[in-house]
């Protein structure tokens, strides 16, 4: 217990210690560093109370796949550092609409709570039928993949469509630039790929004749 009591505190305080730094940190780049350590923070935490699904999911989802695609956009956008002017200084037009967001976003926290705590057919985890044969994952996996298997499929394909979608976008064919052509060079022999020329005494040799 004393280990485990430990590992807890000692998760928790990074985790809080680098979400403070991601909002904090005047770097964007070590913002998106301390967002991947938080992630991983959070991640261990659920592994230590027994939901090791949402751990995982965590560590291979939004620290192998956000997060990372978060530093790769940032590093190739070159994002210049800009000075944290909140409400002193320069003017900076993204606050009113930031804190409307946010109030928006913590009104409806509140409705969602409101709701689950005073309605009566509340499932509560003492009603809950655990078999403790299976693991979580398995159980999980298993309501997935049965009764949300269409609903699982379809978010499969809108994320397929949604990665086509974003290449088609940003993909933009330039002209005169010279590409390497790994068909033509593996299937050149050696009739095609060397030549002899004879050069005049006091002469040279123009390649592209």
């Amino acid at each position: 217990m004393l280990a485990h009591s430990f590992f807890f505190y000692f998760f928790s305080i990074i985790a809080i210690f680098s979400a403070l730094m991601v909002i904090t940190s005047r770097s964007t780049v070590n913002s998106v560093f301390f967002l991947i350590l938080d992630f991983i923070s959070v991640g261990c935490l659920f592994i230590m109370i027994g939901a090791e699904f949402l751990g995982m999911i965590i560590l291979i989802v939004y620290v192998g796949a956000v997060a990372v695609l978060f530093l790769f956009v940032v590093m190739m956008l070159n994002v210049a550092e800009q000075k944290q002017s909140w409400f002193v200084g320069k003017k900076a037009t993204h606050i009113p609409s930031g804190l409307l967001v946010s109030i928006l976003i913590f009104l409806e926290l509140l409705v969602v709570l409101g709701g689950w705590k005073y309605k009566d057919d509340v499932m509560s985890s003492d009603t809950l039928l655990i078999n403790n044969e299976i693991s979580n994952t398995h159980a999980i996996g298993s309501v997935m993949y049965t009764d949300y298997i269409l609903y699982f499929q379809l978010s499969g394909v809108i994320l397929l469509l949604s990665m086509i979608g974003a290449i088609v976008l940003t993909y933009r064919k330039r002209d005169n630039i010279k590409r390497q052509s790994y068909i033509t060079q593996i299937s050149r022999e050696k009739i095609t790929a060397v030549e002899l020329k004879e050069v005049e005494s006091g002469k040279g040799v123009k390649i592209n004749d």
